[in-house]
């Protein structure tokens, strides 16, 4: 991001200053800075501030020729967007950055998105929720899913999609690592940890992860990760419990208790047929522990007993 600095962006950067500072002021809690030197932002946007029935996600980067001769880039997570309703909003985000080019566009984004949420709720149809697979016999379904982010970039089908083309393609996917695995009654349990800090890189180690044909094939790949915000020091964070009820809640709670940021955890379970009850989680929690100490990200249980210390956070993701 070094290109910021130089003279001929210094207009660009009031601009994007002066503008993050305004939609902070308009809204709030839900606008929250992931990375400001490298101008990320997010923003949650619901079809009611009171009885939100449907929200989205708009992540963005702002570079640094934005707004004068750039757009912003960017990615709306929303499980139930799909299909012809993501490629209708796409479109009408693009149509608006053309009818508005060299000028400040995230606020028209944010309330065209806003229009598209409070439209979809008034209309008839049902809002479609993720299908759960690969259950096992000892799994519920859950009478309500949750509302899980979608990390797929938007696809612009219109001739100005390549205004829209990703400057972070070349971005290297962060560093995996993978844990020793836990065997019981034939089911076997695996962590996986990668280290990040904007949410479009948990789709980059999924979608890196499964390239693997055995952790594709497993009967659950269970993940949550924490992404701390610098201006608000607080968190963005998720989870996904793959079919296997309650588990990213608990691994997430994990995650939370540990005090640990800037990390993802997935624990990929195969299952071998026998039931394993409560135990399930035990392994799944120590999995994660135990790859979290492993780097770092956490004291181990007995340091922490004897020194009376807090839970550390790897020296590389520190944030001021």
């Amino acid at each position: 991001m070094d290109d910021i600095l130089n003279p001929e962006n210094e207009g660009d950067l009031q601009d994007q200053i002066e503008e993050v500072e305004a939609l902070s002021s308009i809204y709030g809690d839900e606008w929250c800075v992931i990375d400001e030197a490298s101008r990320i932002f997010c923003i949650k946007i619901s079809n009611d501030l009171e009885e939100p029935q449907l929200t989205a996600c708009l992540q963005t980067i702002l570079p640094p020729d934005y707004p004068s001769a750039a757009p912003p880039i960017y990615q709306i997570n929303a499980a139930w967007l799909r299909g012809l309703e993501r490629t209708k909003l796409a479109n009408s985000l693009e149509d608006l950055y053309v009818q508005h080019v060299g000028e400040s566009i995230l606020y028209l984004w944010v309330e065209k998105i806003r229009e598209f949420l409070v439209e979809k709720s008034q209309s008839s149809e049902t809002v479609d929720q993720p299908e759960k697979v690969n259950m096992t016999a000892e799994e519920d379904v859950d009478e309500e899913e949750e509302d899980i982010p979608d990390y797929r970039t938007l696809k612009l089908n219109t001739e100005n999609a390549h205004m829209f083309m990703h400057h972070e393609n070349g971005e290297e996917v962060p560093l995996i690592k993978h844990g020793s695995t836990i065997t019981d009654r034939r089911s076997t349990f695996q962590p996986h940890l990668a280290p990040l800090v904007t949410p479009r890189q948990v789709k980059m180690v999924l979608e890196k992860l499964y390239e693997n044909k055995k952790i594709a094939s497993a009967t659950h790949n269970i993940y949550a990760y924490r992404i701390y915000c610098e201006d608000k020091h607080s968190f963005l964070q998720d989870c996904e419990d793959d079919g296997e009820t309650a588990a990213g809640g608990r691994l997430l709670h994990l995650l939370q208790i540990l005090d640990v940021h800037n990390v993802l955890v997935v624990v990929s379970r195969w299952y071998g047929g026998i039931l394993l009850g409560p135990d399930r989680f035990k392994h799944i929690n120590n999995c994660a522990r135990n790859i979290l100490v492993e780097e770092g990200y956490t004291a181990s249980t007995d340091d922490a007993t004897k020194s009376g210390a807090k839970t550390k956070r790897p020296k590389s993701k520190k944030t001021k």
